[in-house]
């Protein structure tokens, strides 16, 4: 069965940075695709960024760009989200999702996302 752990969330000031990370675990990890995504009070969940089984490949939503780096270690396992000039508009839970293998759906769509975390709290004070 397949575990995804993120961590890294907490309070920050607005203009501050974090850096997310998602542990997984209990299956193949290296060959997938994996994505970020947030969901905000009230809100649903939106598409963040997503990385290629090998990295090479990234893809962000509007919103973010310039702004957030998604970046993995196949070796560890673990997939990470740097973010800078953080703005109170980025508060919501992140969570850390695994590709669908052979998903023809977009990378932003999440029922393309089969695993998923339990979520980090992300809150940035203005």
């Amino acid at each position: 069965q397949v575990q995804l752990v993120e961590s890294g969330g907490g309070l920050v000031q607005a203009g501050g940075s974090l850096r997310l990370s998602c542990a997984a675990s209990g299956g193949s990890f290296s060959t997938y695709d994996m994505g970020w995504f947030r969901q905000a009070p009230g809100k649903e969940r939106e598409f963040v960024a997503a990385i290629t089984w090998s990295g090479y490949t990234t893809d962000y939503a509007d919103s973010v760009k310039g702004r957030f780096t998604i970046s993995r270690d196949n070796a560890k396992k673990t997939v990470y989200l740097q973010m800078i000039s953080l703005k109170p508009e980025d508060t919501a839970v992140y969570y850390c999702a695994r590709r669908r293998a052979y998903s023809q759906l977009g990378v932003t769509t999440p029922i393309g996302y089969d695993y998923w975390g339990q979520g980090t709290q992300v809150t940035v004070s203005s």
